[in-house]
């Protein structure tokens, strides 16, 4: 069986104190959650030992949103996967669209910042997706299959085991649109047959894929009844509690 994973991006949002009382409320209704779905938050770095206290003792699991693709030294501004893990995350996020389009983010960097992830016992939301001019011209496999080949095909089967991948069309983030869930199912069945070509079919079976893209409560029942489509990546849903908690009941 997948694990289900619905895990909320926060991005640049709330403040330490905002997050933490965010963090309470999820707490607060974890007990709603269907036997089999696992929660994960990411927040700012700003918040991760705060809510990390919060989250102590429940199932949620705390993510970064981000890490530094050398392991310490004089790189102003960053944070790296050691400091992550001893600020009580068990995940990061890395390769997401807007590291991509606004920081120039590299498939060369993100195999730096995913083997310094894994040394430092984290578990990775890695995610893939394409632009709206790439999916009007029909070059969606394409890129996707890029982004997953450049960054996964030289991981180990177990490292693949640390890896949740994240679907997400750029042109439904933060829009308000979203992928038909034909759309977003006919890729999700793509990415698995790309893991399956490379790594063989039970890791491709076993391997976590979410949606990444407006996913809200009005449309999450839908999209999770995909069959390859193992949960969500969550952005601005994820910052009311109700609303994330109904995404995770979906």
């Amino acid at each position: 069986m997948r694990k289900k994973i619905v895990a909320g991006n926060w991005k640049m949002n709330t403040t330490v104190t905002e997050g933490v009382e965010l963090a309470k409320s999820i707490v607060a209704k974890v007990n709603e959650i269907p036997v089999g779905v696992s929660l994960v938050v990411a927040p700012p770095f700003t918040h991760l030992t705060s809510v990390a206290e919060v989250l102590k003792g429940s199932p949620v699991a705390l993510s970064a949103q981000n890490c530094a693709d050398q392991p310490k030294g004089a790189y102003t501004g960053e944070v790296s996967a050691e400091m992550l893990k001893d600020a009580g995350c068990s995940y990061t996020i890395l390769g997401h669209s807007e590291r991509r389009e606004y920081y120039g983010e590299t498939s060369e960097k993100l195999v730096k910042k995913m083997a310094l992830a894994f040394e430092n016992g984290l578990k990775v939301i890695f995610c893939v997706g394409e632009k709206l001019a790439e999916r009007q011209e029909g070059q969606h496999f394409d890129v996707v299959s890029a982004q997953i080949s450049e960054v996964l095909f030289g991981l180990t089967p177990a490292q693949m085991a640390k890896v949740v991948i994240a679907y997400e069309p750029v042109w439904a983030i933060g829009t308000g649109v979203t992928a038909t869930s034909e759309q977003a199912q006919e890729i999700h069945a793509f990415i698995r047959k790309t893991l399956a070509a490379h790594f063989g079919e039970d890791v491709a079976a076993k391997t976590t894929i979410l949606y990444g893209g407006s996913c809200k409560p009005s449309n999450a029942q839908e999209l999770f009844a995909c069959p390859d489509i193992d949960g969500g990546l969550i952005g601005g849903a994820s910052l009311k509690a109700d609303d994330f908690i109904a995404i995770a009941k979906s």
